[in-house]
């Protein structure tokens, strides 16, 4: 993507503020500029896109070799990242095994991975001046999609629920429903990519819109839409995040249990257990 130099530098405050800023700054000043210059370029190439309607996405379905909402750890490792990946002649990976006593690093980092989604939106968030514990639900807020991507806000509040703040729980939860309905005053509007998704006219199912109705009237409202806001669907490659920029908010926030996740017997133990082995027969 080629950089116009002189938006740029009026977009960081001009000249003398460019060159009071450190190096890391500077590009993290660039990378937000960057990104919304590609948001603007596919938000135009959008435009003139043909999206399909739910009908189609209804007929493609005997053209599929798998479901479209199995979770991707249980995807080839190729195509868990498409949204319609083509699977013919392609084969599983084997998985690296866990720790005895696996932490949240250790899914983010031999589960999740590469976790792109989730970093760079818990460090959007960071950088936007939101609480903690909104970060925290920015970093988790998809992590169910390994597991099941159907109703992923639900199962992904579950799995994380022992371990965090019900404020946490509740803003991961609500996020699903919230990504339909855009709120202005804030800025975030309807996602582009959900034409493609879902189809270009697709209407919520009743439970989705009770949920973001009483979502809006709930105390916590502000930090599930903060999710949303801070939800990237135009990702970032020149972006790296690692896990470990969040690994003192998760101390704070995440209370990872002594014997690992998974072997606590916790209510959703069996949830994490299935994460650390998806190659398990029964």
């Amino acid at each position: 993507m080629s950089i116009d130099r002189e938006a740029l530098i009026r977009q960081m405050g001009g000249e003398a503020v460019v060159k009071a800023m450190d190096h890391e700054a500077r590009a993290e000043a660039m990378e937000d500029f960057m990104s919304e210059q590609l948001d603007k370029h596919l938000l135009q190439k959008n435009k003139t896109k043909k999206y399909p309607t739910v009908a189609e996405l209804e007929e493609q379905i005997e053209t599929r070799d798998v479901r479209r909402g199995i979770g991707k750890l249980f995807r080839p490792t190729q195509a868990k990242f498409g949204l319609d990946p083509d699977f013919e002649g392609q084969k599983l990976d084997r998985l690296p095994p866990m720790p005895e006593r696996p932490t949240l690093a250790d899914f983010f980092e031999l589960r999740f991975r590469p976790a792109g989604h989730l970093l760079q939106s818990a460090a959007l968030a960071r950088r936007a001046g939101v609480s903690e514990e909104v970060v925290l639900a920015c970093l988790l807020h998809d992590v169910a999609n390994s597991l099941i991507r159907v109703d992923h806000g639900y199962w992904g509040a579950q799995l994380i629920e022992p371990y965090v703040s019900e404020k946490v729980a509740f803003a991961v939860r609500y996020h699903q429903a919230l990504r339909f309905f855009p709120d202005p005053s804030v800025g975030y509007e309807y996602p582009t990519v959900y034409y493609e998704l879902f189809g270009e006219d697709y209407v919520p199912p009743p439970y989705i819109r009770a949920a973001a109705e009483y979502a809006r009237n709930h105390k916590w409202y502000m930090e599930a839409r903060l999710v949303t806001l801070n939800d990237l669907y135009a990702f970032d490659p020149d972006a790296e995040v690692s896990i470990d920029e969040f690994r003192d908010i998760v101390g704070r926030h995440f209370a990872q249990p002594a014997e690992g996740l998974g072997y606590d017997n916790s209510p959703v133990s069996h949830m994490w257990r299935t994460l650390i082995k998806p190659d398990s027969p029964l």
